[in-house]
């Protein structure tokens, strides 16, 4: 049980118990605070990867400078009735997840902190962080964070979701790496969480997204590093480069045992296809990968090939090219068990060819990209997540699995529930092939959450999960958040 001792009664500010949230902050003079006029409200709302989030207006958005600030913001809100939104990088393109239409926004910012012990390699990273910012901070230090793959993301939708790394297979989640949360519970209390003072509050954290409180500091277990190797293959698509890049991952997937190395492989197509290519990112963690890991990939002959030796900050910056500007952002996400080798052709084949026909019919959408990776997710990824720190996502090794992201990025708002309607039957094609080749033998049984990183509004997160997961979010919500702050006034996933 969660000591009664951080969650005591809120403290009531009477003299703001009448007025909305963003005048009491202003009332009270030294809380960073900007209103729609202001040029600092206007660059914020830009920062969102999704115009369809930066299009829903805050009646103000809120930049606290330090925890106990967070505290004093949290406390007043818990007297109003207001919806309101906490931001990290806003790189969930999911309305109201990380976005609020007229109530406050509580923008992350200025909780920018990544204070590193040279020693231990143990870093404070404040969810004002984006990867790119925390590689710059610590380059040169020999240490590195266990992040994501594009720069641009902020630190704490990445950690709350689990968070996929290119050193994962070596290190689990990005999740899997915290020692430690600071928390600002519902009723403005400030909590230090670990797994020996309150282990199911420290694993509901790690996937159970915003709802248990806002986290102004992550403590991380960093871990060695000098320089890596990586960047993108280029290729002009071909129906004869979809099956050798198709069956090069899986076999990546199933036969590399240097956890150093990983690879995303991505399908792009645009409008009317003056796009089809494909990109492929790789990643070494050393400064020259052996020779012969990566073969079946640059043997299929790309187009243009950025591979080096650089900085870990040099990779992340780079990577920023894939965030879309100016354009209405989807993603959602499904998990597949690894097809054997004789059943490849069929089964990953078939997931890529119904991408291909869906997308087919979006290349008249004003500015439309679509995208769909492929990412593996080996054995070792679930092995070394489990030995480090047990987290609610709870996947097992029994089976190497792929986790497919799909993209749709597009100009237009007004055809947002057109395009949500074409990104439903998107995922649901995936998943409804997946079934139907595990009920005939096809594919083995598995459990297959939804990523919650990549997953669309729609999606059902908490019913992929292992009802005991959802179980215990639930019952720490419930003391952690009694009168429902979190569950019934922001948005995102609720157990």
């Amino acid at each position: 049980m969660l000591s009664l001792v951080l969650f005591v009664a809120p403290l009531l500010f009477a003299s703001f118990s009448n007025a909305d949230t963003c005048s009491s902050v202003e009332a009270l003079g030294y809380i960073n605070i900007t209103r729609a006029i202001d040029l600092a409200y206007i660059e914020e709302q830009t920062q969102y990867w999704s115009t369809s989030c930066s299009a829903l207006l805050p009646s103000c958005i809120i930049f606290p400078k330090t925890v106990e600030e967070v505290s004093t913001v949290v406390k007043i809100l818990a007297n109003t009735t207001e919806k309101f939104a906490v931001k990290s990088g806003g790189h969930n393109p999911n309305n109201y997840f990380s976005s609020v239409d007229g109530g406050p926004l509580i923008c992350t910012e200025h909780l920018d902190q990544a204070n590193l012990n040279d020693a231990t390699g143990i870093v404070d990273v404040g969810p004002g962080n984006r990867l790119d910012g925390i590689a710059a901070k610590l380059q040169g230090s020999g240490w590195t964070f266990v992040g994501g793959r594009i720069g641009n993301t902020g630190v704490g939708g990445l950690v709350l979701g689990g968070g996929l790394s290119y050193m994962s297979a070596q290190y689990g989640w990005a999740a899997s790496q915290v020692r430690e949360f600071e928390i600002v519970f519902s009723n403005g209390t400030i909590g230090h969480i670990n797994k020996d003072n309150h282990p199911d509050l420290f694993k509901v954290l790690k996937g159970g997204g915003n709802n248990f409180g806002i986290v102004t500091n992550y403590r991380l277990q960093a871990h060695p590093q000098g320089n890596v190797w990586g960047g993108n293959l280029v290729y002009l698509r071909t129906p004869e480069k979809d099956k050798k890049l198709l069956k090069a991952v899986r076999d990546f997937t199933e036969y590399n045992t240097d956890h150093k190395a990983a690879v995303i492989v991505t399908a792009e197509r645009a409008n009317i296809n003056i796009v089809d290519s494909w990109i492929i990112f790789l990643f070494y963690d050393g400064p020259t990968p052996p020779a012969g890991i990566f073969q079946n990939f640059t043997d299929v002959n790309p187009l243009l090939d950025t591979t080096r030796t650089r900085t870990y900050a040099d990779l992340m910056a780079l990577s920023n090219w894939v965030v879309i500007k100016g354009e209405v952002v989807m993603i959602a996400t499904e998990t597949v068990p690894l097809p054997s080798a004789a059943n490849e052709v069929e089964v990953f084949e078939g997931i890529h060819n119904h991408w291909r026909n869906i997308t087919a019919t979006t290349l008249l959408e004003p500015g439309i990209v679509a995208s769909i990776a492929w990412q593996p997710f080996p054995k070792a990824i679930a092995r070394e997540a489990r030995a480090r720190s047990p987290d609610l996502i709870d996947v097992d090794d029994d089976v190497d699995r792929i986790i497919i992201e799909m993209n749709y990025a597009f100009a237009t708002l007004p055809n947002y529930e057109k395009m949500a309607d074409t990104m439903e039957a998107t995922y649901t094609g995936v998943r409804e092939r997946v079934q139907a080749w595990q009920a005939d033998g096809t594919l083995p049984e598995a459990y297959l959450p939804v990523f919650m990183n990549y997953g669309f509004y729609r999606q059902d997160y908490w019913g992929r999960l292992k009802p005991e997961s959802r179980a215990l979010a639930k019952s720490v919500s419930d003391q952690v958040d009694p009168n429902g702050l979190f569950e019934t006034r922001t948005g995102g996933w609720k157990p």
